[in-house]
């Protein structure tokens, strides 16, 4: 521990070699597009390209998920949070990872009998298609920009950190440069070949994580008491670093705040389009339920470690260092690779997190593209009469203007910690989609207005309180610091938009005339609790 400790005293005075960080993200890049263009060559139709035609395993869905979730949020955002504010940091880490059992419990399943292509397959199923389909797709849009936005700021943030770049401008080019990338990956390959990157990066991702950690254990000889005093000494010995409430116990206001980032994380899987869609990947329901278990496991372990770099950064690092690095709490991953292995562990550990924002912005893209092709274009405007090769254009010149408003977007939000704006992303999915969800599976008397009423409202709410929030304007760390117009006081706004989302759900129900699709409600139940019938399709 003590040469760790010695070198880590020292403020970091270069970040590698920046060529050597150039070379092995081309190389990651080079070898991965090789995958999808290989893989992509077998994309053909419809169903290729946006649930791979449900030819992966469970075992192969499970890693792929796993790849898909654990984002540059998780490891970069995450790493950062738990350096700079300690225990409540790692929250982040358990939210994630406990909302994977909400989704096993309740979703997973049922909407893999249920569905098709998109979750609006899901909602629509027994209620009017078209209405249901226009909302659920907005729903999707949202969800999918909020987390694009994280992905981008965070690969700004990270190529920042490597080539040591302060300024604005060329950290904008930076992101600009990821965001053309991802959309020739979704382009190329589509639901396949993104699908077999998601699987080589959460390889990669849980091995780097795994050797980083192993490498701190054994700088302190398993004395992980050790580490956590190093940590408190640099904090300037404030042990609140190793409690609860140092970031949201200040007021009543910031533990307000907590309990809305809690529930937005826990609640939020469930309803996370891109996520939902990896179940239509897998040919059978038993399959589903094999790759949640394998992507629990992975993703368990995932966040665990995060406890371990979070605090090994605070030690080996310091917060001073990662909050004056460009990206500020989401270099503090990269700089402790680079204090605990070098210039070359920490370009390979950015060449893996880099890989991650390509994978998972490719991920959202093809998700957004999806809803746009298939439930907006297909289903409303030529009303089920379109071809799929038709679908399969349209979703590609969705990619591109997803891409260009999340790099305009990504650019605005580089200064943000990307966890926190994945919780954003969390949020409205628990706010628009989730409800529905729930709704539609289990609640015989739901109807086409009360869909309406709790996905209208929970998008319209989140967006809307995330617009007049401290995170869009009013403080130093906001996306527009020179402005104010924030008059909602917290900076997530999952408790106040969930609830009013379910409420809306059961007014308006309850005020609307019944759809009477009985048969097709019958249907769905069979369907989702036997997955009997699950290809048959349904027009109504």
């Amino acid at each position: 521990m003590n040469t760790l400790v010695l070198h880590a005293a020292g403020e970091p005075t270069s970040v590698g070699n920046p060529l050597l960080n150039i070379a092995i993200f081309v190389i990651f890049i080079v070898v991965t597009m090789a995958v999808v263009m290989k893989v992509g060559k077998s994309t053909s139709e419809a169903s290729d390209f946006y649930t791979g035609g449900a030819s992966f395993s469970g075992k192969q869905n499970g890693l792929a998920i796993a790849g898909d979730y654990l984002s540059a949020a998780s490891f970069l955002g995450i790493v950062g949070a738990v350096a700079l504010n300690g225990y409540d940091g790692f929250l982040y880490s358990i939210g994630f990872f406990v909302a994977w059992l909400v989704a096993l419990l309740l979703v997973a399943e049922p909407l893999r009998n249920t569905g098709k292509f998109t979750m609006a397959d899901v909602l629509s199923f027994r209620l009017k298609q078209k209405p249901v389909r226009l909302a659920a797709a907005f729903g999707t849009l949202g969800v999918s920009l909020f987390y694009l936005i994280a992905q981008m700021a965070g690969a700004g943030s990270l190529v920042s950190v490597l080539l040591d770049i302060h300024d604005k401008t060329t950290q904008a080019i930076i992101v600009a440069v990821v965001g053309a990338v991802m959309i020739a990956y979704v382009l190329l390959g589509g639901m396949k070949g993104t699908t077999y990157v998601q699987m080589i990066k959460a390889v990669l991702l849980i091995a780097g994580v795994g050797g980083l950690t192993i490498a701190i254990l054994i700088g302190v000889k398993g004395n992980f008491s050790e580490l956590l005093q190093q940590a408190v000494d640099n904090h300037g010995g404030n042990r609140a670093v190793l409690d609860p409430g140092l970031k949201y116990g200040k007021s009543a206001t910031t533990r307000l705040d907590f309990v809305s980032l809690a529930l937005a994380l826990v609640l939020g899987t469930a309803g996370l389009p891109h996520v939902l869609m990896r179940f239509y990947t897998v040919p059978t329901a038993k399959e589903a339920r094999r790759s949640v278990t394998w992507a629990i496991g992975l993703i368990g372990a995932f966040y665990l470690m995060t406890f371990v770099l979070g605090y090994g950064a605070a030690a080996l690092v310091g917060p001073d260092n990662i909050k004056g690095a460009p990206g500020g709490a989401n270099a503090a991953a990269p700089l402790l690779a680079l204090e605990v292995g070098g210039p070359i562990v920490m370009a390979l550990i950015s060449a893996v997190a880099f890989a991650t924002v390509l994978a998972v912005v490719a991920g959202l893209a093809i998700t957004a593209s999806a809803s746009v092709a298939h439930d907006i274009y297909h289903s409303i405007i030529r009303d089920g009469q379109s071809t799929e090769e038709e679908q399969v254009r349209v979703s590609r010149i969705t990619v591109v203007i997803i891409g260009i408003v999340s790099i305009i977007l990504g650019i605005l939000a580089m200064g943000q910690n990307v966890a926190f704006l994945v919780a954003l992303a969390f949020a409205i999915a628990a706010s628009a989609n989730l409800p529905t969800i729930l709704y539609s599976l289990y609640w015989k008397r739901f109807n086409t207005t009360g869909a309406l009423a709790s996905m209208y409202t929970g998008l319209v709410c989140a967006l809307g309180l995330i617009i007049f929030s401290p995170a869009v304007s009013g403080s130093p760390t906001s996306m527009l610091p020179n402005v104010d117009f924030a008059w909602f006081p917290l900076n997530n706004p999952g408790i106040v938009s969930i609830p009013l989302a379910f409420l809306a759900g059961i007014i308006g129900t309850l005020v609307g005339k019944p759809d009477n699709f009985d048969d097709l409600q019958a249907e769905m139940e069979v369907r989702s609790l036997t997955g009997v019938g699950v290809e048959a399709p349904v027009d109504h």
